[in-house]
């Protein structure tokens, strides 16, 4: 795995079908990069002493004035408040899977793709070289800050719907919308949809899947995020896009918006939509695996989209680098390879 360049993949055009030529090498990893709701105060902290780790939090702090690891390592209810603020988690979450992705790379450690999990979408634009790193935290910044304005505006909620389909989640969106939104907002893996829209919509929906013998959680978060109810904040974040240069990709990177392979010339449009559409998680997943990939890294905290992984696919090898022990560990099965 070590050293080892993946197989050419070809390009897509936004909305396309177009990975049907995509192979991966065997072996290869798909590196994933961790969404929002994956924090936790202390995360990342015996892997501050790794240059590419350190490196990357501070860039983040001068580019977004504040500290971010001092952010991350806050304990107490005082430091866990101020880690779930919206733009504080994204800040701390995507640093540290930048970090993460950064310091394996710089050890030999090359991914054949890409994978962000919503905000994980930024993650992997650095870590692809689409857009500097200083860049990448400009993005996060405006995209964030949009996000948080937009929820406070319209206040929303968000559910994960368990042993759920696609076709029963949106009739039951269909059913309990009643002039609310009320939308599908991730395809996280087999039997788990989250759907997005106002609270008293996304309260119907829950009862309503309760009564039909299924299990609803809802999900800690400031608003209706994948839905058209950020509508406002994908304005602001495209005008910003348009002032943001972006490189071809040295890695391919798979959008969660379309699960299919971003470019430089349709990256803008793509990151604006991925705030009303949903993740395509699952989606993008499968489609990796179908062209050959059998293993997948998740760097970032929590293990979450390593979980969802061995739902989508049983036989695919998950690995979830978080911490100094993970890292040293993944090292030392990559050596040599």
């Amino acid at each position: 795995m070590a050293n080892r360049e993946s197989a050419p993949l070809g390009a897509c055009g936004q909305g396309s079908d177009s990975l049907a030529p995509l192979v991966l090498e065997p072996g290869c990893p798909v590196f994933m990069a961790s969404g929002q709701g994956s924090q936790k105060p202390g995360m990342g902290a015996s892997l501050l002493d790794v240059p590419e780790v350190a490196e990357t939090f501070q860039c983040a702090s001068d580019v977004l004035g504040r500290d971010v690891a001092a952010i991350a390592l806050a304990e107490g209810p005082e430091g866990a408040e101020a880690l779930n603020d919206t733009r504080n988690a994204q800040a701390t979450i995507a640093t540290l899977s930048i970090g993460i992705g950064r310091a394996l790379m710089a050890r030999g450690v090359r991914p054949a793709a890409l994978l962000g999990f919503s905000l994980g979408q930024i993650s992997a634009l650095a870590l692809a070289e689409m857009v500097s790193l200083e860049d990448a935290f400009r993005i996060l910044d405006v995209r964030s800050a949009a996000m948080a304005e937009a929820a406070a505006a319209a206040p929303g909620a968000m559910s994960a719907l368990l042993k759920a389909d696609e076709a029963g989640v949106q009739a039951l969106c269909e059913a309990c919308a009643q002039g609310d939104t009320l939308v599908a907002a991730n395809f996280n893996a087999p039997g788990q949809i989250v759907i997005s829209g106002t609270a008293d919509a996304v309260a119907r929906a829950e009862e309503a899947w309760k009564q039909q013998g299924g299990r609803a959680s809802r999900l800690a978060t400031a608003g209706a995020f994948h839905s058209p109810m950020m509508a406002e904040a994908a304005q602001q974040f495209g005008q910003f896009l348009a002032t943001v240069p972006f490189a071809e990709p040295v890695v391919p990177l798979v959008c969660n918006t379309d699960a299919a392979l971003v470019d430089a010339a349709t990256v803008r449009q793509r990151l604006v939509d991925h705030l009303t559409h949903p993740v395509l998680f699952s989606q993008s997943v499968q489609r990796l695996c179908a062209a050959g990939a059998s293993t997948f890294v998740e760097v970032g905290f929590g293990g979450v989209l390593s979980g969802l992984v061995k739902r989508i696919d049983k036989e695919a090898a998950r690995f979830c680098v978080q911490d100094s022990g993970s890292f040293d560990d993944y090292l030392a099965q990559t050596a040599g390879v």
